[in-house]
């Protein structure tokens, strides 16, 4: 299972990386309707911080976000019930409740996908920092480059404003 392919079905809901139930189903290859009976027998194994019931706004704010395609498969009904979305944790104790093969090689790859992404946020937050750190020092290089070429200019300035005595041959007129 390509990580690429899992990825790109990993969301941010609720302010955590969530799987949608129907994407999971489709991995896992059941039906939706048979992954959400399997949650629902074992509903004590999914807490809050596990699983989550979108709302019909977070249905509907996903729609009209412009992915309907990608992320809400088409004839998805929403009147019914509303989708799952399992967290990191939610989608490893999934495979103990379908106990397929199927399950268990998926749900191996949508871990290493979860993880590598988190490696990969980490080192943005690393480069962030990098970046911050290389524009606070050329900051105040910058800074005393400016102070230079101000004091040179405000020097040139005055030069200008002081008259100056010629110097050199000056030649005198005889008939005056």
């Amino acid at each position: 299972m390509e990580l690429q392919i899992i990825q790109q079905k990993i969301f941010e809901i609720r302010g955590c990386r969530v799987m949608l139930d129907f994407h999971l189903a489709e991995l896992y290859q059941v039906k939706t309707r048979v992954l959400k009976q399997a949650v629902k027998r074992n509903i004590k194994r999914f807490p809050f911080d596990f699983m989550i019931q979108l709302t019909s706004d977070e249905a509907t704010l996903l729609l009209n976000q412009g992915v309907s395609q990608s992320v809400i498969p088409s004839g998805y009904n929403f009147g019914g019930t509303l989708p799952f979305a399992f967290t990191e944790q939610g989608v490893a104790m999934l495979a103990t409740v379908l106990r397929s093969q199927i399950a268990i090689e998926v749900n191996i790859a949508i871990i290493r996908a979860f993880v590598l992404m988190r490696q990969l946020a980490i080192g943005y937050d690393e480069l962030l920092k990098r970046i911050e750190d290389l524009e606070a020092s050329t900051d105040s290089q910058f800074n005393e480059i400016y102070q230079a070429l101000t004091q040179i200019l405000s020097k040139e300035q005055e030069e200008k404003r002081v008259k100056r005595i010629p110097i050199g041959f000056i030649k005198y007129d005889k008939e005056k």
